[in-house]
């Protein structure tokens, strides 16, 4: 029927971002991203609800995660990003899914540029999975 969204439909919305969102840091995480962090920014910055954040040691590798978490969007029937930039110098790529964004930084340029530091008010996502209980 349209109208205005309930608090339940926002919070599933909110959720369904969240996971989507997980979904790209393990996409980084299998491709080797390093120190790979979510930074919960909705409540600061109105136009997206969270950054995932990676670093790539070379240019292939930043490619080749980018690559990744495209590709586990989409097997997840997540969302395509509006807009990719910076895929062709491959030191700092970023994936604009409108309710979040990936950044694939070579890692000297995420140390330039410094992103947890400039968010730093902004609470992280638990995205890893947690350990099974060893049986002894």
């Amino acid at each position: 029927m349209g109208g205005i969204p309930t608090y339940t439909e926002i919070d599933r919305d909110r959720e369904q971002v969240r996971d989507w969102a997980r979904t790209a840091a393990r996409a980084c995480d299998a491709k080797g991203g390093d120190d790979t962090v979510i930074l919960e920014v909705g409540a600061v910055l109105a136009i997206t609800d969270a950054f995932v954040l990676t670093a790539g040691r070379n240019h292939r590798q930043v490619a080749t995660i980018s690559d990744e978490v495209e590709a586990a969007l989409k097997g997840a029937g997540g969302p395509s990003p509006l807009r990719v930039e910076g895929r062709e110098q491959a030191e700092w790529v970023l994936l604009d899914y409108g309710d979040f964004v990936v950044h694939v930084f070579l890692d000297e340029v995420r140390r330039y540029y410094d992103l947890e530091r400039l968010w730093s008010d902004a609470p992280r996502l638990g995205w890893q999975e947690a350990a099974p209980a060893s049986r002894a």
